[in-house]
């Protein structure tokens, strides 16, 4: 079953799926499209064809349909009143960054706002019945087209009116009513000029009918109207039917303000601003018919290059007006609108990063500085935050509050663009021929490099207009979890007691056992689930080793004899184990806060892991952390603590929650049941949780961050004790800094100790060295250094393995002694550490016969190691001490033959 199916059924069937009372009370007449054979219904009897194939298509710039004249903000105003005035409630939109699906990373239509995913099973709650909402979606297939096109937005205002056809809501007639009084009454646009398509919306198993409404060939709304599920063959009504009518407010903006693009009118003063900061002289003469062009025939063309060229040729501009005029132009809408994106999605929450939907942001912020780069335009991108804050935050009061977080990241992700731009050039220095779109995409992906970029070094002509849908299909959606299939077929719920009197000792009955699983009719073991590690304890004696939760049924995997079902058995809880993940659980909560408060709004728990005696929070953060950063998240979570703050546990509708607290609460994720558990500390921390957690805030006693790291990017590891373990963390620290204190006192004093021998070799050598070269033929040995001295005219030898000297000992006493005999090798061994040196001198005469170098390459693989040096002097050794003899031996032979 596809669109088209559903289409030439439900169109060969007006009367039951199109036909509304506005129709017949209007006098619409429905006509088939000459051109496309679409369906359509219009006042104007001369209208032939549909608003897509028509001659009038985007006719409305520079020429109006209506006297009145609204830009963005204002136009919002129109449309909320009026829905106000006919008994809709306007609720706030939701973020961006859809917290409550966990297979959307943005959100992408105003109905997503109000989906919730049970099971397999799409559910929709509605705040309110009906509503309005002036949703900011998020959309980034057509980034190319963007301030090309004069209407492509990487982000836009879906107006939302949904309704429930109950006793509160209504169903077709009066929505398709309520569209025509908006734009008729409250935009003052003439009813002829209003032409309803039809069409059909599938999805998810469902479909329905829907109607695209039309002025002077722009597309305004898309009334859809969910109604059925099923296939075409067999097909019934769903239970909870939907009215889901989506409008562009940036549309509505743009057919009454009629000006050549719709950035023109959606953006505010920004637009005006940065266009006589770059000298553009904006002449409608030259624009209107352009852009006109382009819109009328950007769905003729594959490539978005061949819709400009025609749009060229069509309206006979110069390449001189085009290089001054056309394309600074579309550089700026571009800068503005990547830059609200920017503003919306960092303020929900998100960050600029090269995984997930944090990709796309990056690629904007990318596509911004490139673009100013090759068209050297010198912007403040602070002033062009504060500009867009400052017009959007009439209708999004919420932006205000992240005006400096969205600067503080958009800044940090722009210099470390900046900065790796020598290594970009380096890259693309090495490109031989024009890269292919795969080619582009790898080019991103491995090192960062943006079609921007290439575009500005010349290495390529145009970005192909598919780089963008391909690139956003690899981000596009998060991976979902394996299902574990067990025979839990016909078993009851488990009724779980640790979220009641949460005992720790209990007898519970034996619903079904099978392999080395247990399931009981009751239970107070905690099962794994929101990274928190599961209970340990025993079923009648038998060792608890794991606990998994499948829907709401608990599995309890057992290490010796498994029960019967049917019988009762006793349970006892590891109380100590179970305390230890509480608190850590609730430190978890705690420090996530407090990383918030300290580093910015912009940090969400990522993921999180909480055993007995350790646990860790990651969290979505720029950069790692520096020890000031972890002192002062640390100093927060422990002044929590010290205020000993109630920690209060509410179940609310899901729904109730949602709008009670916000979409902060989904710190774990997705909640995928009706009713949520929220636990509050005060007012700093409210989340949706279904993990155990202390009474107060003081029971955790204590935190102690031990370690943290960058993971990822974008997200950064919080490891940390709490309770006893922070105690023990604490004390051990205080005993390694005590140690750490005694063994650097220890240090010095050996340090000072072999100053003060080496002071006393220094005073020796010459005594030693006199007494040396005074020795007669033969072998003497003073101090432990013993000498050979060869018949006249040979070569002499001296050498020491004792420890009581060291390098400036032997370095010392080797200098002196081949300087006076240039017949002399001198071979000083010692222990330092887990290693033993070896140094060679030799003497002038001696030295061209036998090399020091050579001496110590071989003395050093007998010691296990290397060594090497000049033919007077040389260093080396090993790490097998009890060679020491051997190695005096070799060099002696190599000495004396």
């Amino acid at each position: 079953m596809n669109k088209k199916e559903i289409l030439e059924k439900f169109s060969a069937d007006p009367q039951r799926y199109y036909n509304v009372n506005l129709f017949e009370d209007q006098g619409f007449e429905r006509k088939s499209c000459t051109v496309c054979n679409r369906y359509f219904w219009t006042l104007d009897s001369e209208r032939s064809n549909c608003p897509e194939c028509s001659d009038d298509m985007y006719s409305f710039i520079g020429d109006p349909p209506t006297s009145k004249r609204f830009d963005y903000t204002q136009s919002w105003k129109e449309v909320e009143s009026f829905f106000v005035k006919n008994n809709h409630t306007s609720i706030n939109r939701y973020p961006v960054v859809c917290r409550w699906r966990d297979d959307l990373y943005f959100t992408i239509a105003s109905i997503v706002d109000f989906q919730r995913v049970m099971g397999s099973k799409v559910v929709f709650e509605f705040p309110a019945n009906p509503l309005v909402v002036p949703q900011t979606c998020l959309r980034f297939k057509d980034l190319e087209n963007v301030g090309v096109t004069g209407r492509h937005f990487s982000s836009f205002c879906m107006i939302g009116q949904h309704s429930i056809p109950n006793d509160n809501g209504y169903w077709k007639d009066e929505c398709v009513n309520l569209d025509f009084n908006l734009l008729t009454q409250q935009f003052g646009i003439d009813k002829k000029e209003i032409t309803f398509v039809e069409d059909v919306w599938e999805g998810g198993g469902s479909f329905g009918s829907s109607l695209e409404y039309f002025v002077r060939g722009l597309e305004l709304g898309n009334a859809v109207f969910t109604e059925f599920q099923g296939d075409l063959s067999d097909y019934k009504t769903l239970d909870q039917r939907i009215i889901d009518m989506g409008a562009g407010l940036e549309r509505f903006a743009w057919i009454t303000m009629g000006t050549p693009t719709a950035y023109d009118c959606c953006f505010g003063p920004i637009t005006k601003k940065l266009i006589e900061q770059a000298g553009i002289d904006t002449n409608s003469s030259v624009l209107t018919p352009y852009f006109t062009e382009i819109a009328k025939n950007l769905e003729l063309y594959e490539d978005l290059t061949q819709v400009r060229k025609n749009a060229i040729k069509t309206t006979g501009l110069t390449d001189e007006q085009i290089n001054r005029i056309i394309t600074p132009l579309e550089g700026i809408y571009l800068i503005i609108d990547h830059i609200r994106t920017l503003i919306f999605a960092i303020s929900d929450g998100a960050l600029p990063s090269n995984v997930g939907g944090g990709y796309n942001l990056r690629i904007m912020l990318r596509r911004i500085v490139s673009t100013m780069d090759r068209l050297k335009l010198k912007f403040d991108l602070n002033e062009i935050i504060d500009i867009q804050i400052d017009y959007l935050k009439n209708t999004y009061p919420e932006l205000e509050k992240t005006r400096e977080d969205v600067k503080e990241i958009i800044s940090i992700e722009t210099g470390r663009y900046d900065s790796s731009k020598q290594r970009m050039q380096k890259i693309v220095s090495k490109l031989n021929k024009e890269p292919k779109v795969e080619d582009l995409i790898t080019l991103y992906e491995s090192d960062g490099v943006t079609p921007e970029y290439l575009k500005e070094m010349k290495v390529i002509s145009e970005i192909p207009s598919s780089f963008y849908s391909k690139l956003s299909d690899l981000h596009q959606s998060k991976k979902q979890k394996e299902q574990v299939n067990l025979p839990l077929e016909g078993i009851p719920d488990t009724e779980l007691l640790f979220y009641n009197e949460d005992p720790r000792e209990f007898d519970a009955k034996v619903l079904k056992s099978f392999e080395n699983f247990v399931v009981l009719d009751k239970t107070a073991f905690y099962a794994r689930g929101g990274g928190q590690e599961p209970d340990h304890g025993k079923i009648s004696g038998q060792e608890i080793v794991d606990i998994t939760k499948h829907g709401n049924i608990v599995v309890h995997e057992i290490k010796g004899e498994i029960p019967k079902e049917g019988d009762i058995v006793s349970c006892v809880v590891d109380a100590k184990r179970r305390d230890g993940i509480t608190k850590n659980h609730t430190s978890t909560h705690i420090i996530n806060t407090s990383a918030r408060s300290v580093l910015g709004s912009w940090v969400w728990q990522h993921s999180a892991f909480k055993e007995e005696d350790h646990a860790r929070l990651d969290i979505t953060h720029h950069s790692a952390l520096t020890d000031e950063d972890v002192t002062k998240i640390e100093d927060a979570a422990n002044s929590i603590i010290e205020k000993a703050i109630p920690v209060k546990i509410e179940n609310f509708d899901r729904g109730t929650a949602e709008q009670k607290y916000g979409f902060r609460i989904y710190q774990g994720g997705v909640v995928p049941v009706k009713s949520v558990r929220i636990v509050s500390i005060g007012d700093l921390d409210i989340e949706a949780c279904g993990g155990t957690h202390v009474a107060n805030t003081s029971d955790v006693e204590q935190i102690k961050i031990t370690r943290t790291k960058r993971i990822q990017d974008g997200v950064v590891r919080i490891e940390f004790v709490s309770g006893d373990g922070a105690k023990e963390f604490v004390k051990k620290r205080e005993q390694d800094s005590e140690n750490k204190e005694k063994e650097e006192k220890l240090k010095e004093q050996e340090k000072e100790k072999r100053l003060e021998q080496r002071q006393i070799a220094k005073e020796r050598i010459p005594i030693i060295a006199k007494s040396l070269l005074e020795c007669k033929q033969g072998t003497t040995t003073i101090d432990e250094i013993t000498i050979e001295l060869a018949e006249s005219g040979k070569a002499n030898f001296c050498y020491s393995d004792s420890n009581n000297y060291d390098d400036v000992f032997h370095i010392g006493l080797g200098e002196v002694l081949c300087k006076s005999d240039p017949k002399m090798v001198y071979c000083g061994l010692f222990e330092q550490g887990e290693k033993i040196r070896a140094i060679v001198y030799a003497g002038d005469e001696i030295s061209k016969e036998k090399s020091a170098g050579d001496i110590v390459k071989s003395i050093s693989q007998i010691l296990g190691g290397a060594g090497g040096g000049s033919a007077k002097f040389a260093q080396g050794g090993g790490t097998d001490k009890s060679k020491k003899e051997d190695a005096i031996k070799n060099a002696k032979s190599m000495i004396i033959e």
